[in-house]
């Protein structure tokens, strides 16, 4: 039991700093006074944001943050 923890405690590590790291890699969210004079218009970048690489970073920090959360709580039940 006490392997099964030390290997769940270094992937949890792992998973920690991969998800600081995914997190500061991302761009912010506010778009300026161009965005809010420009509106919420259609463009081809928002179109595509999901094949880009910010929308990439997206799904992996979505995946990161819920394996987080589970390898928390794997830990606590240990």
């Amino acid at each position: 039991m006490t392997v099964l923890k030390v290997i769940l405690t270094v992937v949890f590590l792992i998973v920690c700093l991969a998800l600081v790291v995914i997190v500061l890699l991302q761009e912010g969210k506010s778009a300026g006074l161009t965005g809010s004079i420009s509106g919420a218009a259609e463009t081809f970048w928002g179109k595509n944001k999901g094949r880009s690489i910010e929308g990439k970073l997206e799904k992996v920090t979505k995946y990161a943050a819920i394996l987080f959360l589970l390898l928390a709580l794997a830990l606590n039940i240990l």
